[in-house]
């Protein structure tokens, strides 16, 4: 379809997908206009790109002519822009849908997985793109190496996308190579049980064509009925590719990667964790099959600076570590405190989380306080509720009285008044809500003191 002049419309266009989705519309001659509840950075280099953008839902406002109207589930049904655009017979597309139209046109690999999904396409996409091939990457996040959370090559030899699997998105996604990095509990507001993730992820694995790949991670349990190849990748040498002599150097994780084509030496990777040495692996099986070299794919790992809020270190000088990281289930907790904690043995960690979603905290508050009791000191700020009304008696108090460690609750200026008068030796802030704008405000804030 050829999109050029034509008029999009993106409803909830400042969220990191919608916004990528965006640019690449843009990019391809289209006029894009779009709605969201809150300006924010990334709005604000949407705009300076050229978009037009506005923050009261507002049919007013809305322009004519729009070929396609573009929205994102994080936009209630009841939003007056929507009902309006639906009234009046314009075409309405999920976000997840389009992709899954684009993805019909490429050979796409697609990064499924309750947690990993964006480090792994982001590190996906630069080893591509550093030996030359020409990648086009929908990343959940900002590369700290192109500071964008989209790469475009006009002639695309190759599309990276994620697969969520929030509201069976993953299953819109045609892919020629399918990654699954994990499949935990999560998002009980939309699936039944632990089986029916499973079972949805095993169903995207069933989408591969004769020709296609399936690489997930060796602790998941067997795919049955896969059309083409299986690979497996994790720190255990039963797996087909697999890190070892793993250890830390000079404040780098560094290990050895054991492939079909050979084995890679004393890799170094900026971004720490045994996570992210899980998601490199992932990540150097897709370059492998694409034909990249050894030498290539260790050169391009080197150089890979990461993605902002995954294990980011925003400062690290004599007297403070500052990291933030996405983290906001439990699972992605525990990898994340347990990489810092690797870090630095000696030092006094203080956590900042902020819960993401009701149900999520009433789901897993018991698992969210026995991940966050290994910090030495935690703040919790109030939950942020995305998408979602209140549920009665949740708040992230009920985190809070299931931890057994030194606590509170605090809002964002009682925050930065505590960090003022108290000098932590590592400070971590995690999660996926607007805990990303405090960030900044903290690291101006430390950067002054």
């Amino acid at each position: 379809m050829n999109y050029r002049n034509q008029i999009m419309y993106f409803l909830g266009i400042g969220g990191i997908g919608m916004s990528a989705l965006a640019r690449w519309f843009k990019q391809q001659g289209a006029h894009i206009y779009g709605y969201d509840l809150h300006s924010s950075p990334l709005t604000d280099e949407l705009i300076n790109e050229g978009m037009n953008i506005h923050f009261n839902a507002d049919i007013g406002q809305l322009p004519e002519n729009i070929s396609i109207v573009v929205y994102t589930p994080a936009i209630p049904s009841d939003n007056i822009e929507i009902v309006h655009l639906k009234n009046l017979g314009i075409p309405i597309i999920k976000r997840a849908e389009l992709i899954g139209k684009i993805t019909k046109d490429y050979f796409t690999i697609a990064v499924a997985g309750t947690h990993g999904k964006t480090s792994i396409s982001a590190l996906t996409a630069h080893l591509l793109k550093y030996v030359g091939i020409n990648v086009t990457a929908f990343v959940g996040g900002i590369c700290k190496n192109y500071n964008s959370n989209i790469i475009i090559s006009n002639s695309t030899e190759y599309l990276v996308v994620e697969a969520d699997e929030y509201d069976r998105s993953l299953l819109h996604i045609e892919p020629n190579i399918a990654v699954i990095s994990s499949m935990d509990e999560d998002h009980l507001d939309i699936y039944q049980d632990h089986e029916d993730i499973k079972t949805t992820f095993k169903k995207f694995a069933q989408k591969l064509p004769e020709t296609g790949v399936l690489i997930h991670n060796s602790k998941l349990e067997s795919f049955n009925n896969i059309r083409g190849t299986n690979i497996t990748y994790g720190i255990n040498n039963d797996a087909s590719i697999f890190a070892s002599n793993i250890n830390v150097s000079s404040g780098k994780f560094v290990f050895d990667i054991d492939t079909k084509i050979g084995k890679i030496d004393n890799v170094e990777i900026q971004v720490p964790g045994i996570h992210n040495i899980e998601n490199t692996l992932a990540s150097v099986a897709i370059a492998i099959e694409i034909g990249l070299s050894l030498k290539e794919i260790k050169t391009g790992i080197s150089t890979f600076k990461g993605v902002e809020r995954r294990m980011d270190f925003r400062i690290v000088n004599e007297n403070i570590i500052f990291i933030d990281d996405y983290a906001h289930h439990p699972e992605e907790i525990k990898a994340t405190i347990s990489a810092v904690k690797k870090l630095y043995p000696d030092k006094k960690i203080t956590g900042i989380f902020q819960p993401h979603l009701f149900s999520r905290t009433r789901d897993f508050a018991k698992m969210f306080a026995v991940e966050l009791n290994k910090l030495d000191e935690l703040i919790l700020m109030e939950i942020y509720p995305a998408r979602e009304k209140p549920i009665e008696g949740i708040t992230s108090k009920t985190i809070l009285d299931k931890t057994n460690i030194s606590g509170r609750v605090m809002g964002c200026d009682e925050i930065l008044d505590y960090l003022s008068k108290n000098n932590p030796e590592v400070l971590l802030t995690m999660g996926a809500g607007d805990i990303g704008l405090l960030v900044k405000k903290i690291e101006n804030q430390i950067l002054i003191n």
